[in-house]
């Protein structure tokens, strides 16, 4: 029996933390969610528990659950139970862990219980979004349905995640390539010019001695230096935006000159997908508000959506908390006003989703062909100038024979 200490939101919305002791983290997260909690952290206390309780990694990927739902959704359509689809989903899975949840999942379903409810105790299989649509299409009896809508909803996610991939492919690998060609050129070629300038004699040009004076300093402690800060500005970084200062960082990148409008467009692009999706399943507003604020990933538009969350409870209108927030455009409100009008808000958040995403792309596009020519500029003013630096004392010698 070990004790777990728990972060959950209730019916109504409110934040609760408290302690539980359970057998496991999957018990503790069953009588969670059978109390009616939504969890959103669950820890055990008392540090690192044994070695054969941590999951250093499912290697699940987006990929794998997208199939697990599209084939999932059309064995219940051709009629199959539920256990005998899950045997049978478990036996086509390749990844190890997959078929263990997959294979839990059916014997809790096999004892009585809902498929949601097994699914919520597997948080890293199956998140937030996943769990609650199943619910509603438990509910419903439209599972098929909403095992479909999922699959849609990973695929798209997967699309736009793949082009924003595309767009720091290049550029990290040409800064990979100039930091390379700038170490091997400090590291090899300077040590062997700066002998052949000691053999001349004379000074040296300032802008040689620079490049000299930095070659000894990476060769000696230099490299030791930028390791250790650059770790160090790493963990600083990583503890700033993950804690006190995410609020900070994430309302900087919607800001951003070149990178911001690109970084909104994707956040808006989640949003009104996620939230679409959940609508369309029959999950309700409140609890759908409530899981896009916790998969925004980003704290400026979650706060915002929890905002809008308070005041539609109050009574208001979706359109119109969003519109006194400033991170959704006029021409998002107005769409989401026009679909609560016309009792289509689902369909209108699938094409405001869908103009974003055209957007992201378009906008990758363009930055792409923005950051081509600035990294081969900067590869030729950074190669360039150390090449120069290297040879003016050589023009130098040249000119004072003459």
């Amino acid at each position: 029996m070990a004790t777990f200490t728990y972060t959950v939101r209730d019916k109504v919305g409110k934040i609760a933390k408290g302690k539980l002791d359970g057998d496991s983290k999957e018990a503790v997260q069953a009588k969670l969610t059978q109390m009616g909690y939504i969890i959103l952290e669950l820890d055990q206390q008392g540090g690192l528990a044994s070695l054969n309780n941590i999951t250093f990694g499912t290697g699940v990927k987006t990929k794998d659950v997208t199939i697990f739902a599209r084939q999932f959704s059309t064995m219940i359509n051709a009629g199959l139970s539920l256990t005998k689809c899950l045997t049978i989903l478990a036996g086509q899975t390749d990844n190890t862990y997959l078929r263990d949840v997959i294979q839990q999942v059916g014997k809790d379903v096999e004892s009585g219980q809902f498929l949601s409810d097994s699914m919520s105790k597997h948080s890293k299989i199956f998140p937030p979004i996943f769990v609650n649509m199943v619910r509603a299409g438990e509910t419903g009896g439209v599972l098929d349905e909403v095992l479909n809508r999922v699959a849609d909803h990973f695929e798209q996610e997967q699309k736009l995640k793949a082009k924003i991939k595309s767009a720091m492919t290049y550029p990290i690998a040409m800064g990979g390539m100039v930091l390379v060609v700038l170490a091997a050129m400090m590291v090899f070629v300077v040590p062997t010019f700066e002998k052949m300038f000691s053999d001349m004699g004379g000074k040296l040009p300032l802008m040689t001695q620079v490049l000299v004076d930095a070659s000894h300093f990476l060769v000696g402690i230099g490299g030791v230096v930028i390791v250790v800060v650059s770790v160090g500005t790493i963990v600083f970084f990583k503890w700033w935006t993950k804690g006190p200062g995410v609020l900070v960082w994430d309302g900087a990148k919607l800001n951003m000159p070149v990178f911001g409008s690109m970084t909104r467009k994707i956040a808006l692009a989640k949003f009104t997908r996620t939230f679409g999706t959940l609508i369309s399943a029959g999950v309700p507003i409140l609890s759908a508000l409530d899981i896009v604020a916790d998969t925004a990933g980003n704290e400026v538009v979650a706060q915002a959506v929890k905002q809008a969350r308070n005041a539609i409870k109050e009574g208001e209108t979706i359109a119109k908390p969003l519109s006194e927030s400033k991170v959704f455009p006029s021409m998002l409100v107005q769409m989401i006003a026009v679909g609560e009008e016309t009792g289509a808000l689902d369909a209108m958040l699938n094409k405001i989703a869908d103009f974003y995403d055209e957007e992201v792309g378009a906008a990758v596009e363009g930055l792409t062909s923005l950051i081509e020519p600035l990294m081969m500029a900067t590869l030729g003013v950074v190669v360039g100038g150390m090449v120069v630096a290297l040879y003016l004392p050589m023009f130098q010698v040249i000119t004072l024979v003459k």
